[in-house]
């Protein structure tokens, strides 16, 4: 019998859901250009807060927010990825092993879109706070991977729309409602991951604002 079992916390979805809109205006307003890259910069610096607090996240969160809950080794990927196609594949309460390892993949490329942002340039009137720290030539090389990288976002993310839409039709499997509610149906026995203290994650947020606002300021 199917049952509602709480595994998304809310500190873990408010994340998922800003970072899904933020990512989405820094590529709307980078496209556009001009006066939209004051909006830009901001929602970059938005999303380097978001970052930091979810690596933090990951080590003190509720038990399927943290990255030991959902970073497997090679081997136990290699056979979820083989069984995917078959219908009794083995179901996760929270991510699955292939879906942790795009977890992480996310994180790094924007980790690398934010980090280099802050040293890009687009030889007009935008410059990265970070931009006097080096030199011209090095400004434009983080700028061009800046440019590239956002190729390398999107096609995660094009994955990662693919795999939800995969999971609902093929395995029957809602994948976004719990992301919403933070409550999942399930069929096994299972131990609820947690909810997460409110608090903890809220200090974690101010310390990562006020560490990006070190930064850039």
């Amino acid at each position: 019998m199917r049952k509602g079992i709480y595994v998304w916390d809310l500190p873990t979805r408010l994340f998922h859901w800003l970072l899904v809109i933020l990512v989405g205006t820094s590529v709307v307003t980078g496209e556009v250009g001009g006066s939209a890259m004051r909006y830009h910069e901001w929602s970059g610096f938005v999303i380097l807060v978001l970052l930091l607090f979810r690596v933090a996240w990951g080590f003190v969160g509720s038990h399927e927010s943290r990255f030991v809950g959902f970073i497997r080794n090679p081997v136990t990927v290699f056979h979820y990825a083989r069984s995917l196609l078959r219908r009794n594949s083995r179901r996760y309460l929270g991510h699955n092993p292939l879906g942790g390892w795009s977890i992480v993949a996310m994180l790094l490329a924007l980790f690398i879109q934010a980090g280099t942002g802050l040293f890009a340039n687009d030889d007009i009137a935008t410059q990265g706070p970070l931009y006097g720290w080096v030199s011209k030539e090095t400004s434009n090389w983080l700028t061009s991977i800046h440019l590239l990288n956002v190729n390398v976002i999107l096609a995660l993310i094009s994955i990662h729309i693919f795999a939800v839409l995969f999971h609902l039709f093929f395995e029957r499997e809602n994948l976004v409602t719990p992301m919403i509610t933070g409550f999942k149906e399930w069929d096994h026995e299972a131990a609820e991951p947690g909810k997460g203290s409110i608090w903890l994650a809220a200090l974690i947020a101010v310390l990562a604002a006020f560490t990006v606002y070190l930064v850039v300021r």
